[in-house]
């Protein structure tokens, strides 16, 4: 398993290798849906129990710093 921050998490073996907070079997990815769909961080914390408001913050920051990249767009065949 790899920390990629003190909270998310990736580990081929779990989830399929998405980033994972704190080796949990929940994806950076639900949560940011739950968010993206207007859910609070409370709704998603009743949810989810094993999670800590810093959890969401990080699965945030994570989004951001991907964001904060650059890309290009490549046609294959």
């Amino acid at each position: 398993m790899e920390y990629i921050t003190d909270r998310i998490t990736i580990d081929e073996k779990l989830c399929n290798g998405k980033p994972t907070i704190r080796g949990k079997r929940i994806t950076v990815h639900t949560i940011l849906e739950f968010l993206g769909a207007g859910e609070t961080k409370e709704e998603i914390l009743k949810q989810y129990p094993s999670l800590v408001s810093e959890d969401i913050d990080a699965c945030l920051k994570f989004a951001s710093e991907l964001m904060n990249r650059n890309y290009t767009i490549v046609k294959v065949a």
